[in-house]
């Protein structure tokens, strides 16, 4: 199973940006979707955004045109760009092997907390 380490979490002013970072435990050429999570205090864990071995991305309404989802294969790392940052968006951030965009499918590592000040 992918063990999933996430970082780059804060503290941000509205409208600033941050750039989360995940690593995997094994290679990323065998992991075809990658996504990113988030849940906020007393609400559901939600999809964010999601990316294929190919680099084909797909992104939540909420976030399209501000959220940059990426990926190195190389490296073993996929990051989340998020410019624009707004205070609903404060959240744990976490990330995950996808069998499908938006459909997680292994264990939830400690994620990495955002939080936006207006």
């Amino acid at each position: 199973q992918e063990h999933l380490v996430e970082s780059g979490g804060g503290l941000v002013q509205a409208g600033g940006s941050l750039r989360l970072s995940c690593a995997a435990s094994r290679s990323f050429f065998s992991l075809n979707f990658m996504g990113w999570y988030r849940q906020a205090p007393g609400r559901q864990r939600e999809w964010v955004a999601s990316i294929d071995l190919g680099g084909r991305t797909t992104y939540a309404g909420s976030v399209e045109g501000r959220f940059t989802i990426s990926r190195d294969n190389a490296k073993n790392a996929l990051y989340l760009e998020m410019d624009s940052l707004q205070p609903e968006d404060a959240s744990v951030y976490y990330c995950n092997v996808e069998s499908m965009p938006g459909g997680p499918r292994g264990p939830w590592g400690q994620g990495t907390q955002v939080t936006v000040s207006s």
